[in-house]
């Protein structure tokens, strides 16, 4: 399955925002790609780094411009990822909203690790974030998320195979050694859970994460330029499972009861 992810420079205005994600979803679909993700809050901007106020963003017509975007993506016949805030019962949450190639929404990832921004504008959320595509299971995970094991133990034990990230991490002055340290969270998360790990972050300042694809042994596949607009693009296979691979999940298992 080849896979892409796009990072781009998310800000408050949505009309533009729609306007990269459905000119990536076109680029994507000449390239090939069956499954393309975007950063976190990519449809919005994220609050209030990349927008002011969450109370100031309307959500009548992010609604709007978000079938424009599952239209697209019906027109191309390809699942899309898009990070965008969505209301549910009086509450907001920091979420990734998964579309088939029919521009239907499979569902939701809601981000569950909160801190800071994010427990004044959101909910922590309950969704398991794994579906099933072409045959493949993968997991959707948001920001914060990747400094906790437990959130991809749980990835682990739904025999994941394949996770993507979604970032807005930036920093308005370079923060070479933040972006190394996330790296290698990245890096330990494939390794031991033994998935694909495709990270996707935001170029609106200076990144602090990457934009990259880890192998289940930590190898990095492909990495993007840091702070400008790129689709990076993987031919995905569920790769057979090595010496090395075998024993970490024999462990794992021992250590998790399963």
């Amino acid at each position: 399955m080849r896979i892409g992810v796009y990072q781009f420079s998310g800000s408050e205005d949505m009309e533009k925002n729609a306007g990269i994600i459905c000119q990536a979803i076109r680029q994507a679909s000449a390239c090939g790609v069956r499954l393309l993700v975007f950063q976190e809050c990519a449809l919005c901007g994220y609050p209030p780094v990349e927008t002011k106020d969450i109370a100031a963003i309307d959500l009548i017509r992010m609604q709007e411009l978000f079938q424009e975007i599952e239209n697209c993506a019906k027109t191309y016949g390809i699942y899309t990822a898009v990070g965008t805030i969505r209301r549910e019962g009086g509450a907001c949450y920091n979420s990734l909203r998964i579309i088939d190639p029919l521009g239907k929404t499979l569902g939701y990832y809601d981000k569950k690790a909160l801190w800071g921004w994010d427990l004044e504008n959101f909910r922590r959320g309950g969704h398991t974030g794994i579906f099933g595509i072409d045959g493949i299971r993968v997991g959707f995970r948001i920001c914060f998320d990747v400094r906790f094991p437990e959130c991809f133990r749980e990835l682990y034990r739904q025999q994941v195979s394949l996770c993507f990230v979604s970032f807005c991490d930036v920093s308005k002055t370079d923060l070479p050694e933040r972006y190394e340290i996330i790296r290698s969270h990245l890096r330990t998360r494939a390794v031991e859970n033994v998935m694909t790990v495709v990270s996707v972050n935001s170029v609106s300042s200076y990144q602090t994460a990457p934009t990259a694809i880890f192998d289940p042994n930590g190898g990095v596949i492909a990495e993007a330029p840091k702070n400008e607009p790129y689709m990076l693009v993987y031919d995905y296979t569920v790769p057979e499972l090595s010496f090395g691979m075998r024993g970490r999940i024999e462990n794992s298992n021992y250590f998790l009861g399963l």
